[in-house]
């Protein structure tokens, strides 16, 4: 083999080397490209996932406000029950005295 069939040899081997390369290169970009309806459906389940979490604020916020008006009112029933039996208390304590005066 001679100089000249050896560089011509190493000239077919380097471009056969990068045709093959660039077609590989060329199938796994084929093969891995976003299309536009990935990338519509993606912007599209990013949009619900935020309006998603607002509903959940905000139904944490109702709750939460919700949670406070049933503690205040029961707070206020407790403290009217606790004076209506003071006074149904006092009121039998009367009777019986009355009871015990009258009898």
């Amino acid at each position: 083999m001679n100089r000249t069939e050896f560089i011509i040899t190493t000239a077919i081997i380097l471009f056969v080397a990068f045709a093959m390369g660039w077609f590989a290169n060329w199938l796994v970009h084929r093969f891995t490209r976003v299309r536009q309806s990935d990338v519509a459906d993606l912007d599209r389940m990013s949009q619900e996932l935020h309006e998603a979490e607002e509903t959940r604020d905000q139904a944490i916020t109702y709750l939460q406000q919700r949670e406070a008006e049933l503690t205040n009112q029961l707070t206020q029933t407790e403290a009217e029950l606790s004076a209506a039996m003071d006074g149904l208390r006092a009121a039998r304590q009367e009777a019986e005295e009355l009871r015990a005066h009258v009898g």
